[in-house]
């Protein structure tokens, strides 16, 4: 039956909607831990313990975060600025991709979390036109066919599912000069953004797809329309708060007419409904006044995701392409009467079970019969749909075609590995290699070779840089890339990781992996990231999380259990599984785990005795993220928590100095979104650096205080950090903006400066026998002059105490805690005002 719908009704149903926060009822009928996705995975780390994530509160989150962005680029607080180090040729996900039908040189191309790049060559080169201090994530840029320089951004990608967390944006933003600056027009609540339409006859007459919060039910979900370039926006679509809409056409000949994709979509950590009654496609002939929805000829039940287009050529002629509820294909369908009747193509496109991801469906502007069907791969049919033929070779998950009008041979295509672009009609093609688009989860630095950068990246495995360059990143182990490490004593051992405990261990220098968990057995319950780690103080003994903690003392060649289950077990939306790992640098034996349900434990003895306490009482009952072990006090930790409040405040960083007895909170002016990571700065005590969803913060004062980190940083998730200690470098990895690293100042902000002619010198070096180190000093100090190994391990104390002003002389016979060993070394001396180091080799 036909459903007619008017403003009214839509006026009333936004009244009566609104959104509620409550805990999680633990009660739940099944175990849906087989059924968790990758996206679970970071939407869980943010919800848990609640069931949903309230808008408010992340807006609130939000603007506490640009409040201080603002204050650090008004001060700029004498901090370096980041830089970019690529990858620029790995790529990233693709929501949209666009071109005004006038012009064959423009391309517009939207990052899923990555903002907005433009190439005014054919993608000969690109620049970043969209660098908005409230959201990267991008769902669909629309563009006046009546003026190039116009164009409409929908924030927020619309992709609710499978291969990462998607998210929620600002709203509509507006430019008038072809990107060169934006403005923000309204609709701040309307989550991720399907489709963003431009009347081709006026560019004041936008209508916009809006799918609504990606973690609640919210009333500002469906078809939106402007008629003044944005100042003012009507609902004129609704269907319910769990309905929004996902995708539009407009008829070029009588852009009255307008058809819209109706998705029904609730999700939740204990349940996820991608499809429902209220799916489907709607149709205006009078400029979205009244709509009535299209039955004749298409499905009736079990109704997912829905894509849509409209032949320019010939309006009469639309594409559906239809998901069923569960994700599985279900058709193509097809009109020629505008819309009155339809027919299957009987079309098989499937082969996955998530067409919720992308269900993407683009005509030819020239030749109706010619179609591209976007899925898990990209399909092409020259005959109308009567048959179709698969686009081999490109990166998997399509989400975006543009055919040109002026010349359908150049096709610009975009998905989860970035853009592709082809001159002969997608026969063949070339991929983008200059797209810093890259959804990095974790980082890390060759300790020996610092020019060696690593990262696990989503969709495209864990890839790396032999040299330092922007545009030379290679992969070297596959699935969803997660932590990634290398031996700093021994670069051959390099160890990686994909998704749900897979490990593999290298003993050339990452070039062939081999399997790592040998002694693992039983049942076990792995993270979708999960944790391990080196331990500073040997790094031949590793640690490894399951819901227990398992030790090897040969470099993962052999695994032993350490602990039992030191989680609540598998429960219906968590997990139940050990998320975070951390070991003293200063002691071995001390030992950190913590867990999805919120859970902390040390254990005092390596793990001999298998005997852990739980310290965490007093802590959040939050998703443990992170613990970091001090390395000036062995009695010092620190566990950052994910998480966005409802009501209260809630703190995610926590230190405890008496090995978790006792805990405070060192959050501050923090703002309150998810802490990723914390790194401690070995050189600076009370100086750490946090990964945060809105980039990275610093304190010098142990927390008192937080501020932005480094000027030039996007606004972007930043989800972990690495810092390499002999040239005072932090990397961060960024979920949709590549990596960027920073210098590090050589004293905290609290201190006096190091004087620019201040300077540590050491000779001979290479040394034979003994080392001579001198320094000049301008005031009496007090400080330590220590020698540590390659691995950041203190090895030597040559002085502890006072230092006269002037020239200090000491020598160092070249021998360790442990005996004289040949090698690199680096001095260091810290004092309240001065830290100087300098490499040393004793042959």
């Amino acid at each position: 039956m036909k459903r007619v719908i008017g403003i009214f009704s839509i006026l009333v149903l936004v009244i009566a909607a609104f959104v509620w926060l409550k805990p999680l009822n633990n009660n739940t009928e099944e175990d849906h831990l087989a059924k968790l996705k990758p996206s679970d995975w970071m939407m869980m780390q943010r919800m848990y313990p609640y069931e949903t994530i309230s808008p408010g509160a992340y807006e609130q989150a939000r603007e506490q975060a640009i409040e201080l962005k603002q204050q650090a680029a008004l001060f700029k607080s004498g901090q370096e600025d980041w830089e970019l180090i690529g990858p620029f040729n790995v790529g990233g996900r693709i929501t949209d991709v666009e071109m005004h039908s006038t012009d064959t040189e423009t391309i517009y191309a939207c990052a899923a979390s990555g903002g907005v790049y433009k190439s005014s060559n054919k993608g000969t080169t690109w620049e970043q036109i969209f660098e908005s201090t409230y959201t990267q994530s991008i769902g669909d840029l629309g563009m006046a066919e009546t003026d190039a320089n116009l164009l409409y951004l929908g924030t927020g990608e619309p992709n609710g599912g499978q291969g990462s967390i998607t998210y929620d944006g600002y709203g509509m933003f507006k430019s008038t000069d072809a990107g060169a600056t934006w403005t923000h027009v309204g609709l701040e609540n309307a989550g991720g953004i399907g489709r963003v339409e431009v009347d081709p006859t006026n560019g004041d007459r936008v209508f916009v797809a809006c799918m609504g919060n990606l973690f609640s039910k919210n009333a500002e979900r469906g078809i939106y329309r402007t008629t003044d370039g944005g100042q003012t926006w009507e609902n004129v679509l609704f269907i319910s708060d769990s309905t929004g809409g996902i995708d539009l056409c407009i008829n070029p000949n009588d852009p009255n007419i307008v058809y819209a994709a109706m998705w029904e979509r609730v999700r939740y950590p204990h349940r996820r409904t991608y499809g429902g009654p209220s799916s489907g496609i709607y149709k205006t002939t009078d400029g979205g006044d009244t709509w009535i929805e299209l039955t004749n000829g298409l499905p009736d039940e079990d109704l997912g995701r829905v894509g849509l287009d409209i032949s320019k050529s010939n309006p009469d002629i639309v594409y559906a392409v239809y998901a069923n509820a569960t994700g599985t294909w279900k058709d193509i369908f097809k009109t020629v009467d505008g819309g009155t009747s339809w027919t299957a193509t009987n079309s098989n496109l499937g082969g996955t079970t998530y067409f919720w991801w992308f269900s993407k469906i683009n005509v030819d502007p020239i030749n109706p019969n010619i179609v591209y069907s976007g899925g898990f791969h990209l399909h092409k049919t020259t005959n109308g749909g009567d048959s179709w033929s698969r686009v081999n070779g490109l990166h998997v998950d399509q989400h975006g075609v543009f055919i040109h009008p002026k010349d359908n041979a150049l096709v610009v295509m975009g998905n989860d590995g970035g853009v592709y672009i082809s001159t002969s009609g997608s026969a063949s093609y070339y991929f983008i290699e200059k797209l810093p688009i890259t959804q990095f989860y974790t980082c890390e630095v060759n300790y020996q070779r610092p020019e060696q950068a690593y990262g696990g990246t989503q969709d495209n495995g864990t890839v790396r840089t032999l040299t330092g360059r922007d545009d030379d990143w290679r992969s070297i182990y596959g699935g969803d890339g997660f932590i990634v490490r290398v031996d700093p004593t021994d670069s051959d051992y390099v160890y990686a990781s994909s998704q749900r405990g897979g490990f593999g261990r290298s003993t050339d220098g990452g070039n062939r992996f081999i399997g790592g968990k040998n002694g693992i057995t039983g049942s076990n319950r792995f993270n979708w990231k999960t944790p391990y780690i080196l331990d500073p103080n040997d790094p031949k003994i590793m640690y490894i999380g399951s819901q227990k903690v398992y030790k090897s003392t040969n470099r993962a060649a052999n695994w032993t259990a350490i602990s039992g289950d030191l989680t609540n077990g598998a429960g219906a939306w968590n997990y139940g599984t050990l998320t975070a790992l951390a070991v003293s640098p200063i002691d071995g034996n001390i030992l950190y785990a913590g867990s999805d349900d919120g859970n902390v434990w040390v254990a005092t003895d390596g793990g001999v005795s298998r005997t852990w306490t739980k310290i965490s009482d007093d802590l959040p009952v939050r998703w443990v993220t992170t613990i970091q072990t001090d390395p000036f006090d062995v009695n010092t930790a620190y566990v950052g928590f994910s998480g966005i409040r409802y009501h209260d405040p809630e703190p995610h960083i926590f230190r405890t100095t008496d090995l978790g007895a006792t805990w405070e909170d060192i959050s501050s002016n923090l703002p309150d979104i998810p802490v990723n990571n914390i790194t401690i700065d070995p050189d600076n005590q009370g100086t750490f650096y946090v990964a945060t969803d809105h980039g990275v913060y610093v304190t010098y004062d142990a927390g008192d205080r937080w501020e932005v980190m480094g000027n030039g940083m996007p606004t972007v998730p930043v989800l972990d950090l690495k810092l390499h200690q002999p040239t005072r470098t932090l990397v961060a990895a960024t979920f949709g903006r590549s990596m960027y690293k920073i210098n590090l100042k050589a004293s905290s902000s609290t201190g006096d400066i190091e004087s620019e002619t201040a300077q540590l010198n050491a000779y001979p070096i290479p040394a034979l026998n003994e080392v001579t180190i001198q320094f000049i000093l301008d005031s009496p100090q007090t400080g330590k002059l220590l020698i540590y190994n390659m691995t950041g391990q203190v090895v030597s104390t040559l002085h502890d105490g006072d230092l006269p002003q002037g020239k200090n002389t000491f020598t160092w016979d070249g021998k360790t805690d442990q005996g004289r060993a040949s090698g690199n070394y680096i001095c260091r001396l810290v004092t309240s005002k001065t830290i100087l180091s300098k490499r040393i080799q004793i042959l």
